[in-house]
């Protein structure tokens, strides 16, 4: 795929989708593109830096930013791949970054309109000289999500005595992410549907069960469905928390079919090795916690017995651009194409 970074085309999709109208004349069309991150990786001016691996690739110490998070990751997946592995150096995690751009055909024209982004990996033997496939949606990142977090959500809930959630909320993000996975550009270039790891609410309780996976760890129950948990149901996402061997706390992944038997141990392995080294990073309070999670457990990021990494990250930086993020899809997609969408979203069944 050739390596195509998202923003570049911003300036000329803003032009273009200022005049369109709000009729679709077919069905959505997505094409993939395809970058490297490495330590050599730079993010253009205008590429989505609310995404984790973009914030560390900027500064002046980005390139040992992210030297440190790709050792952090080859280092924990080693350490959970340990059979047949001495030197605990046999595999190493490459990571490709996948932009996801959405094809409208309306009267005017095509418009595109860049929609996902998340990291895949995959796992090179440096034993047997073979390259791995491993999952794709790590750190994932929706422009909608945004949108809907960010904007429709904080709008809603102004002047309302007691928070609550707009009817069909994440209604149609979650019909463009059934559309996408199961689109033949998908099918076309993933074996696997993919795992969205992410941290723990915390404001939720988890209870520590006796089942325990030989790669994701202990599964961990939930109290009840978070807000996250019921907007990735409507994309056909159920959840389960699990915590890693060695791992100070569970995370959350979500998925379609069977967890346990649709991944490869090798292939949950480089999803856990890269999400847990970009929690540690960026929840240090909750994953790079100096004291594991027990058998009842409620996170919380005013937790103060955490370690930090070697890896700067700014926090609020990536809360405002968020914000900004979804006002740019609110400007140039959900408010241009408002009839059209509502239109597709009520025709979808999938």
């Amino acid at each position: 795929m050739e390596a195509i970074i998202l923003g570049d085309s911003r300036i000329n999709e803003k032009k273009d989708m200022k005049n369109t109208k709000n009729t679709i004349k077919s069905d959505f069309a997505f094409k993939l593109d395809s970058t490297c991150l490495d330590e050599n990786y730079h993010p253009s001016s205008q590429t989505r830096l609310t995404t984790n691996f973009a914030n560390l690739a900027r500064g002046n110490n980005r390139q040992q930013n992210l030297r440190n998070a790709l050792n952090m990751i080859n280092n924990r997946f080693n350490a959970l791949a340990h059979l047949d592995n001495p030197k605990a150096d046999r595999y190493l995690v490459e990571l490709e970054i996948i932009t996801v751009t959405m094809t409208i055909d309306d009267k005017n024209g095509i418009n595109n309109l860049p929609l996902i982004e998340v990291l895949k990996t995959n796992i090179f033997d440096r034993k047997t000289n073979q390259r791995i496939e491993g999952i794709a949606g790590n750190n994932f990142s929706s422009y909608v999500r945004d949108y809907d977090f960010s904007i429709l959500l904080t709008e809603y809930n102004k002047n309302k005595p007691d928070f609550c959630i707009p009817e069909n909320f994440g209604d149609l993000h979650g019909k463009l992410y059934k559309c996408f996975v199961n689109s033949a550009t998908y099918k076309e270039y993933f074996k696997m549907s993919p795992i969205i790891c992410l941290s723990l609410s915390s404001n939720k309780t988890y209870t520590r069960t006796e089942y325990q996976h030989p790669v994701l760890g202990f599964e961990y129950l939930q109290d009840q469905y978070s807000i996250t948990d019921e907007y990735f149901s409507k994309m056909g996402l159920k959840v389960r928390f699990f915590m890693p061997p060695n791992s100070v706390a569970p995370m959350a992944f979500y998925h379609s079919g069977d967890l346990l038997a649709d991944y490869t141990d090798l292939g949950l392995i480089s999803s856990i090795s890269t999400m847990e080294t970009f929690q540690k990073i960026y929840r240090p309070e909750i994953y790079n916690s100096n004291s594991a999670a027990g058998k009842i457990y409620q996170p919380s990021l005013k937790h103060e017995d955490y370690s930090l990494t070697r890896v700067d990250y700014d926090r609020e930086e990536r809360s405002r651009l968020a914000v900004e993020q979804g006002k740019y899809a609110e400007e140039y997609f959900i408010k241009p194409y408002k009839n059209a969408l509502e239109q597709w979203s009520a025709n979808f069944d999938l």
